[in-house]
């Protein structure tokens, strides 16, 4: 190989070096990657609003950019007596550059007064939106969004995907504007009571106030505003994280829990839906409710705590790779529902068992900061107790099915009859030597 090609090479690497910088961009709004996506594409896509870049010319979310306007427009009526979007385009203009590093992945062919305006069209339409929610008076009459549920329910769902971000601190200084600067306990309050009914099960309360910049967006706000179980707030040695030098063993499924004598109990008063508790052959756990938007929440949480697992914080991953233990077939969930653990408004519980099991797909195995490794093998050490081992051997080769029960049941009388002869036989043996 000649010299030059050497130096042609040389200098080519050499300029895309000099393209880099030095540090890693700090992004916190990416794109969900391809494992994850493929799984189930249609929970990480928004079926109603695009808010920020990715899913923005998505043929399908054209119609809100008129209820963006009108959002805006009402706002500007309302506060602003020169009618002047200047001062909202001025405040967001401020922080541009901070937010566009915000993203990983950036049409390149996005201007910045384009950038702008995105960020003060979906920004002010969420703002206006939480106000909305929470204050009768400011909707109007007519407005479609206010007068039919399923668009609530719709917007709940797309403003917490994981793709449909903005940075949290261009809605906090939007809303400053709006209402009143550093009013951002308001603020917490208005965004968490309108995605509170997103929350399948209990433990949830809005975070603690913190600096704006120190939130990501609105996913990251509504992961941090449920509360983790106590095994992630250190609590007592029942609940302690356990580190496992080896893979961790995972427990059977509700049907093979239940046949090897362990009880299921519906812990309604408890505090969050995540403490799951064992102790003694009996299992509590909190309702977990299942509707149409479960699955996305979940899953788009899962992708939050998967490109932010440096936190150390990946609760929801946890309970979800338990739930797929627990959840292999209708029939686990029929025993938890029974129980009042699962409240099923998907109505079919295949479907209920396909979720959980499409959720656990996309869950790695656990690591070892699992935060249910100690109860795991609680449980696996009573399954191994010889009693409970020939119960559940008993139940799965005998009891499954009425077949089997008949079978059992044509077997043991064979044997008794049979015992019974070999009495008599023995009887009339020794009457006759009388």
């Amino acid at each position: 190989m000649g010299p030059d090609i050497i130096t042609q090479a040389s200098d080519e690497i050499n300029k895309r070096l000099k393209e880099v910088s030095g540090a890693q961009p700090e992004c916190t709004i990416y794109r969900v990657h391809r494992h994850l996506r493929d799984l189930n594409p249609k929970a990480y896509e928004p079926e109603v609003i695009a808010i920020g870049p990715y899913h923005n010319n998505s043929e399908h979310l054209k119609r809100m950019e008129g209820h963006k306007l009108r959002y805006l427009k009402q706002l500007l009526d309302a506060n602003d007596p020169l009618n002047d979007v200047k001062r909202y385009v001025a405040v967001v203009s401020r922080v541009e550059a901070e937010a566009r590093r915000c993203y990983a992945d950036l049409p390149e062919t996005l201007t910045p007064a384009e950038f702008i305006q995105m960020l003060v069209l979906d920004g002010c339409f969420i703002v206006q939106l939480v106000r909305k929610f929470e204050t009768v008076i400011l909707r109007d009459k007519n407005d479609p969004i206010f007068q039919m549920n399923w668009m609530i329910n719709s917007l709940q769902r797309d403003l917490m995907l994981f793709e449909n971000q903005l940075p949290f601190f261009v809605l906090c200084e939007l809303y400053d504007l709006i209402e009143a600067p550093g009013q951002h306990s308001m603020f917490w309050n208005l965004l968490f009571n309108f995605f509170t009914s997103l929350y399948p099960g209990q433990g949830s309360e809005p975070m603690p106030i913190v600096d704006p910049r120190q939130v990501k967006h609105l996913l990251e706000f509504l992961h941090q505003s449920w509360l983790p179980p106590p095994q992630c707030l250190g609590g007592g040695s029942s609940h302690q994280v356990i580190t496992l030098g080896t893979r961790l063993r995972l427990i059977g499924n509700a049907t093979r829990l239940q046949d090897a004598d362990v009880e299921f109990k519906n812990q309604s008063r408890g505090e969050t839906l995540f403490d799951v508790r064992y102790k003694k052959g009996v299992m509590t756990m909190a309702p977990l409710t299942i509707e149409d938007r479960t699955e996305s929440f979940l899953q788009n949480l899962i992708a939050y705590e998967q490109y932010f697992e440096h936190n150390q914080n990946t609760f929801v991953t946890d309970y979800v790779k338990f739930l797929d233990c627990i959840v292999d077939s209708s029939m686990d969930v029929e025993i938890l529902s029974r129980k009042g653990i699962i409240h099923n408004s998907l109505g079919d519980e295949d479907k209920v068992a396909e979720m959980v099991n499409k959720l656990g797909v996309s869950v790695a195995e656990p690591g070892n900061g699992f935060v249910y490794a100690k109860m795991f093998e609680d449980v696996h050490k009573h399954c191994a107790e010889p009693w409970n081992m020939f119960r559940a051997i008993l139940r799965r080769d005998y009891f499954n099915t009425p077949l089997a029960l008949l079978t059992l049941f044509i077997g043991l009388l064979g044997v008794y009859l049979a015992v019974m002869q070999t009495a008599f036989s023995v009887l009339e043996y020794y009457r006759g030597k009388k």
